[in-house]
Order: C-alpha cells, then structure tokens, then sequence
C-alpha cells in the first residue's frame, strides 16, 4: 500500500482529501502545518508528498525546498488555489513535481499520484540500456544515475526522465506539449511552465554554465533540444 503524506491546514479539505484517497486504497497520514511536516515526514514512511501552499508561519515553499534537501527524490505535488500563478511557479522551482488546482476530486489526485511514482522507475522501452559518457557526464541508464566524475547528481526521478528523454531524442527538438506527454504523461493540453520550470532545476545540476547551457538547449517558441557532440 502507498504511503501519501498530506500537508493541508484547513481542516475540512484536509479530512475530504485524505478520506477520498484512502477510499482509493492509499494510507494517508496528515499534517496541518509545515513545521509538524518537516519534523516527521521522511522518504522511510512517505511514497508522495502532497503539500499545500498556503500554510500558515512557515510556507509550503519553505517545506518544499526542507523536504528536496534532505530527501532528493522524494516525490511532491503541490495543492495550489486557482490564481496563485506565481507560487505555483516559485513551487516548481523550489523542487516540486507537479501541481494540482483545489478544488480537486480524489481521482484527479489519484492520477497525478500514479503519473509521478512512475517517473521514479526505469522504462526499458524506451532506454538505451547502456551507460554512455558524454559532456563530462556519465549516464547509467539502466541504473537510473547521472554522476560527474564519482559524483551522483541529486536528480529527482522527474528531472532524471526529462534528461533521459531528451537524451534519447537527441538532437530533435521536443516541444513542451511532447514532453508533457512523454514525462509527466499528461495526455491534454498542460502547463508548459512545469516544463520550464523543471528544466530550469535540471540545467542547474547537469550543465557546467547553467547560465549558458550547452548541452540542454532552448529552441526558442517550440521547446528543448539536447545537444550531444
């Protein structure tokens, strides 16, 4: 069974939301603020955190980031209310996965859960099942691990299959919608800013000028190229 940790300060949608997810087989632990959040969740007794922005003295923000720190690949997906535009980027950046607009039914909730834990495992289909060095990078495809010499980069299992797809489709060009559809396996029209915001983490971690990219390349009005030598 799935452990899900539940970061939600208003009591009402707090119970609505864990009832509905235990309804859908999940074990659901909750936790009204962020400060109880960061002192008891742990990638040991949590498969997905799903943490709400808006919390009251220390912000789903700050949690995001404390919970990225100390647990890299810990899946996040954050609650956002509609017009919160903004924080929903500054969650992206902070580290979080995904995103999904309250009011939310459980099955919404319930898919986009299922769509993250399968970013966390490795798709022999579509790998090239070999390791390959390149840019200074040594990609274990198989092992799911980028390192820098005998370094393993803290990829989160999102950031990792963003990299791997574009590796895989090197040199093409994949628009956003592609890559939505491919890593976060939105099948609709998505938030292109999940995308980018995800890129943005991702070049901070694998290029040697995150600033100037090289190797993971903007193609201005379309999308994102990986360029390989």
């Amino acid at each position: 069974m799935q452990q899900i940790s539940l970061v939600e300060d208003d009591p009402a949608l707090r119970d609505a939301l864990a009832l509905g997810l235990i309804n859908r087989g999940y074990s659901v632990r909750t936790f009204a603020d962020g400060e109880s959040a960061l002192e008891e969740v742990s990638d040991s007794i949590t498969d997905i955190l799903i943490l709400d922005l808006m919390l009251p003295r220390i912000s789903g923000i700050d949690v995001c980031r404390g919970i990225r720190t100390r647990y890299g690949t810990l899946p996040i997906i954050m609650l956002t209310a509609r017009g919160e535009d903004s924080l929903m980027v500054e969650g992206l950046e902070a580290g979080a996965d995904d995103y999904i607009v309250k009011p939310c039914a459980p099955r919404v909730i319930d898919a986009r859960i299922q769509a993250v834990l399968r970013r966390g495992g490795v798709d022999k289909a579509t790998t090239r099942n070999r390791v390959e060095e390149f840019a200074g990078l040594t990609v274990d495809h198989d092992g799911f691990v980028v390192r820098r010499g005998a370094t393993e980069l803290p990829l989160t299992a999102t950031e990792m299959r963003l990299f791997l797809t574009l590796v895989e489709h090197r040199g093409a060009v994949l628009s956003r919608q592609q890559l939505l559809e491919r890593v976060w396996g939105y099948d609709h029209l998505g938030d292109s800013r999940v995308v980018d915001a995800t890129m943005q983490r991702l070049r901070s971690k694998v290029e040697r000028d995150p600033r100037n990219p090289e190797l993971l390349t903007t193609v201005r009005g379309f999308g994102y190229r990986c360029d390989i030598a």
